[in-house]
């Protein structure tokens, strides 16, 4: 495989689609720079490089993915993790505290079965004592504020509890 396959590769998957990624590589000419650019790499560095000019490269790439991390965007949802504000084609969806704390876990777990006891420890917490069903009735109301567009995205997987999955039938 060569590294034009794998990038492709990485930026075809929804879970690695955000990596960040540099290409190293012997190859300089103009062409194939900017092919390797055109596929999605972040940045080009050819050999023979400094390891400090890697590693300023390296610190500057994740400069600007950290600060897209406050920002999730699947499909035309929007989840706005300073502001907490959720949007959908840019109109603002209205949810609760622990609604958007429900979505904005699910989303960044995008695709990934993640149990019911995970989820009500990570929003309610390892002390909550309480209706079980109370996450049940939070995900159904989350489905009915995201609308018949996103509502399917939220997956119940059976005996173990809820996955996101973004489909790619979606309008």
């Amino acid at each position: 495989m060569s590294g034009y396959d794998i990038l492709k590769f990485i930026r075809s998957k929804a879970s690695l689609k955000d990596l960040p990624v540099i290409i190293l590589s012997a190859k300089d000419k103009e062409l194939d720079k900017i092919m390797g650019l055109d596929l999605g790499a972040d940045d080009y560095l050819t050999k023979p490089f400094s390891v400090l000019e890697l590693a300023a490269r390296i610190r500057s790439l994740l400069r600007r993915s950290k600060k897209d991390e406050r920002l999730i965007q699947i499909h035309g949802l929007c989840i706005d993790l300073d502001k907490r504000i959720v949007m959908i084609h840019e109109e603002p969806v209205e949810l609760t505290y622990k609604e958007f704390e429900l979505l904005k876990y699910l989303a960044k777990n995008e695709g990934r079965a993640v149990s019911r006891e995970e989820l009500i420890n990570q929003i309610w917490g390892y002390d909550f004592i309480g209706e079980s069903r109370t996450l049940d009735v939070h995900i159904n109301s989350l489905r009915k504020k995201l609308g018949n567009e996103y509502a399917h995205w939220i997956q119940s997987v059976r005996q173990v509890g809820y996955r996101l999955v973004a489909g790619d039938n979606d309008a």
